[in-house]
């Protein structure tokens, strides 16, 4: 039995415009207004759910997705830096911000490092192969490539070079310890 899981990153807001970290700003209307768009384009799924940001909660209901919250599904905590601009911190904390890009066992913040965020992500993930069907799940874009470091094994140093843009979805099909990846599609209309 095949599972499928469509990862929907959360349409934009001035927190992903401005390049902040997760202080939980919900989209702008212009965000929700393309999430509703976007709404017909997505398959029936049974089941539904969404980290539990507000960006994430907001941008499912947009879409039209009953989901339901999972905490598994969380955003990377940043700690100290939550509501902080990369420029702002890299200006302040340098060689904490080089530490964290180049080992994804470090968190320099105090939260979570990239490495637990995989880890994280990849026991939610690894829990739904067992029911197979198709799941939408509506999460930040770091979930997102949490989720396809660990479906495809790569070294959590790759999460870094993945790249999900808001309403993009990101498809991975699991069965028998295997996953495959159909990479991202836009959602929003041309």
């Amino acid at each position: 039995m095949t599972v499928r899981v469509i990862f929907v990153a959360p349409a934009i807001g001035a927190e992903l415009r401005g390049a902040r970290f997760g202080d939980d700003a919900p989209p702008d209307e212009a965000g929700l207004a393309a999430a509703r768009a976007a709404a017909g384009s997505l398959p029936a799924t049974p089941r539904g759910f969404t980290a539990p940001s507000s960006r994430c909660r907001l941008t499912a209901a947009a879409l039209g997705v009953d989901a339901e919250p999972a905490a598994a599904l969380a955003d990377l905590d940043v700690g100290r830096w939550r509501g902080h601009s990369l420029d702002e911190i890299a200006a302040a904390q340098p060689a904490a911000v080089s530490a964290w890009l180049a080992d994804p066992t470090a968190a320099p913040h105090g939260g979570e490092s990239v490495s637990a965020l995989c880890a994280r992500v990849g026991g939610w993930l690894e829990a739904l192969a067992d029911q197979p069907g198709r799941v939408l799940a509506v999460a930040e874009p770091a979930v997102v490539r949490a989720a396809v470091v660990h479906a495809l094994d790569l070294p959590a140093a790759a999460f870094w070079r993945l790249d999900v843009r808001p309403l993009s979805a990101t498809d991975l099909s699991g069965r028998a310890g295997r996953w495959n990846l159909r990479c991202g599609a836009d959602l929003t209309p041309s």
